[in-house]
């Protein structure tokens, strides 16, 4: 019997204490876990005043706006305005009426080797042969050309053979009526604008690139306002950059107005359009400066060719007039030749003839083409360009 409530007792005190084990676990489950210690949390660094250091900022008062002091009141700033750039003057160009007479200094620099050499050969006590074939030289060398050297040399020894006693005076007149008879006085120099039955003349300016074709087209503007006449350009070069830029400028300092087109466009119409604008403007002339052309590219030479025949679409052409560098000699020659079969020249414009000692080139050049030299350029002014003028020019040649 005391074995039996022995056992009842201990097993009432193991489930007594599982009991209070299980109640335990419990307890501990369901309880949440304690919340952490809030940390310290560090304020960031504030912006730094101007002028100040990077510090946290101060309480400090603050002002209203009526409380700032504004500046006194003055006169209040002037903001300038910018530079009106104003449009170039018009100049009024130089008269041309003996422009070549004025110009003479410029030319007779041409004169050491042909006007003085001959003058100097001629004034010798005995002219032999060897004298003679002097004189030949140093008219070749001038490029006076070969066909005029020798009907020169030809008339001046039958006239110095009668003429006995030969005095500097004399010599210089024989020479100089020699000399007008080859450049020839009696051609007719003008330059073509005043058609009869219609308004604008019409002048195309053809030439190699690097004869002063552009300037020159520019510079005969000049002559023609001087003169009294209203001119409009037609920059027909369309493949040399700038040369529409260089041709505006031109026309902008005396007044004319500019026809151009796009770069590397059809310069063919750009004729058509500069012809079109001065018949509707009542210009009186139309100058159309065209692309420089290589006289060995045929396809550069057949498009100046179709520029002329548009243009003739409106009227014929007066004037084309060809430019040529007076330096070149015979080369120049060979061009001109080149120039005439693709366009009929009318006309011939020498530059660079200041300077040079080919004066003859006057005289060759007509020969080869059979039209005259109308305008010479004599420097790099803008009023530089001259009618020619074949009794200017052979005393400029000869002396005083």
């Amino acid at each position: 019997m005391e074995t039996v409530i022995l056992a009842v007792v201990i097993a009432v005190v193991v489930l007594g204490a599982l009991g209070g084990l299980i109640v335990g676990s419990r307890r501990k489950k369901s309880l949440p876990p304690p919340p952490p210690a809030a940390p310290d949390i560090t304020a960031p660094p504030a912006e730094p005043h101007v002028g100040d250091e990077a510090e946290t900022p101060r309480d400090e008062p603050r002002r209203t706006i009526e409380e700032v002091d504004l500046p006194g009141g003055g006169a209040p700033t002037a903001v300038e305005e910018p530079p009106v750039v104003e449009a170039p003057g018009i100049e009024i160009p130089e008269p041309t009426a003996g422009r070549l007479i004025r110009l003479r200094a410029r030319l007779s620099r041409s004169q050491n080797a042909l006007g003085k050499g001959l003058l100097t050969l001629l004034s010798r006590e005995h002219l032999d042969e060897d004298t003679w074939e002097e004189i030949e030289d140093t008219l070749l060398t001038a490029d006076v050309g070969v066909q005029p050297t020798q009907e020169l040399v030809e008339r001046l020894r039958e006239r110095v053979r009668v003429l006995g006693t030969r005095t500097p005076e004399d010599l210089r007149g024989l020479l100089r009526e020699e000399l007008l008879k080859l450049v020839g006085t009696d051609v007719d120099r003008t330059v073509k604008t005043e058609p009869e039955d219609r308004k604008p003349g019409i002048v195309m300016v053809v030439g190699v690139n690097g004869t002063g074709k552009t300037t020159t087209t520019g510079k005969l503007a000049r002559v023609l306002v001087a003169d009294g006449r209203t001119v409009v350009l037609g920059a027909a070069d369309t493949f040399r950059a700038a040369a529409a830029d260089q041709l505006q400028t031109w026309g902008e300092r005396v007044g004319a107005h500019t026809v151009r087109g796009p770069e590397a466009g059809d310069p063919a119409s750009v004729a058509f359009d500069a012809v079109k604008e001065g018949k509707e403007m009542g210009i009186d002339v139309v100058l159309i400066d065209t692309a420089g052309r290589l006289h060995t590219k045929t396809g550069l030479m057949d498009e100046l060719g179709k520029v002329k025949r548009v243009v003739e679409k409106h009227a014929p052409l007066d004037e084309v007039l060809l430019v040529l560098d007076a330096t070149t000699g015979q080369n120049g020659l060979v061009q001109a030749r080149v120039f005439a079969e693709v366009v009929d020249i009318t006309g011939i414009v020498l530059t660079k003839l200041d300077g040079t000692a080919k004066g003859g080139i006057v005289v060759a050049v007509q020969r080869e083409l059979g039209v005259p030299v109308k305008l010479v350029g004599l420097g790099e002014g803008a009023d530089d360009l001259a009618p020619f003028e074949p009794e200017a020019f052979v005393d400029a040649l000869i002396g005083d």
